[in-house]
């Protein structure tokens, strides 16, 4: 859904000259409930000046008016060609101070588990610098030795969908290449849904692996019958001595 231009100052003015609930307000210009009702209390937008929409052409009387008399009613934007692309991003990511320091973090993840991505490519995603980039892959970082990988994802500085987009644009130009892929790098090509559909690839461990012909069994049945058969018994078989060693023995005391 469309949100108005400057979205807190048309809450501002939404707030202070209507009597639309907060949650009406928060779902029109894409705020949290609590945060319009911040604005009635003085808490947030303190000194923001109101932006009526009305006069700017993005909501009519007609649509405040139906928003206040039914509680359920939702605010449609009005069409505003100047409102077209809003929401477009330009530029490299804004990222929060609070966030920042797990910047590099998130860059090291997706290098060691996305090395198919470009420097371009990680730096539109988590809103870095490709200098900062390059230290890490090369591990010139001065804080590397204290980095943990940790998916940006997690971490809030992109969203699972924009990370998808971005491995499936390198999984079509490795595909329009022809390289051969192993199936961890077919695993990491794909979207999170994907992957999560795929069967589990069977896995040889490594203290065993190259040991797949290996057999306890003895040698085949054909070569048995060449070897001479070996009679236990003749194992525990005496040499019989003769008449000398008998007449030695009578003549021992």
């Amino acid at each position: 859904m469309a949100k108005p231009l400057m979205a807190k100052a048309t809450a501002v003015w939404l707030v202070d000259n209507t009597t639309i609930s907060f949650k009406q307000i928060a779902d029109f210009v894409g705020m949290h409930e609590l945060e319009v009702q911040g604005i009635a209390d003085g808490d947030v937008a303190a000194g923001v000046k109101g932006f009526d929409p009305i006069a700017n052409n993005q909501l009519t009387q007609e649509e405040i008016d139906s928003a206040q008399n039914n509680p359920l009613h939702k605010l449609k934007l009005k069409f505003n060609p100047s409102a077209a692309g809003e929401e477009k991003r330009r530029g490299p990511r804004y990222t929060p101070l609070s966030k920042r320091q797990d910047r590099p973090n998130s860059i090291l993840w997706l290098v060691k588990f996305h090395p198919e991505l470009s420097d371009g490519q990680i730096a539109k995603l988590v809103g870095t610098t490709k200098p900062t980039i390059q230290s890490i892959r090369e591990r010139t970082h001065w804080n590397i030795a204290n980095m943990q990988p940790i998916d940006p994802v997690a971490l809030g500085l992109c969203k699972q969908s924009e990370l998808d987009a971005i491995v499936q644009k390198a999984a079509a130009k490795k595909a329009a290449e022809g390289g051969v892929m192993s199936d961890d790098e077919r695993r990491k090509l794909v979207s999170t849904e994907q992957s999560l559909e795929m069967d589990a690839a069977p896995k040889i461990p490594t203290a065993i692996e190259g040991l797949e012909t290996f057999s306890l069994s003895d040698e085949p049945a054909e070569e048995k019958e060449d070897e001479p058969v070996i009679d236990a018994d003749s194992f525990f078989n005496l040499p019989k001595g003769g008449a000398e060693d008998e007449d030695e023995d009578d003549l021992r005391p």
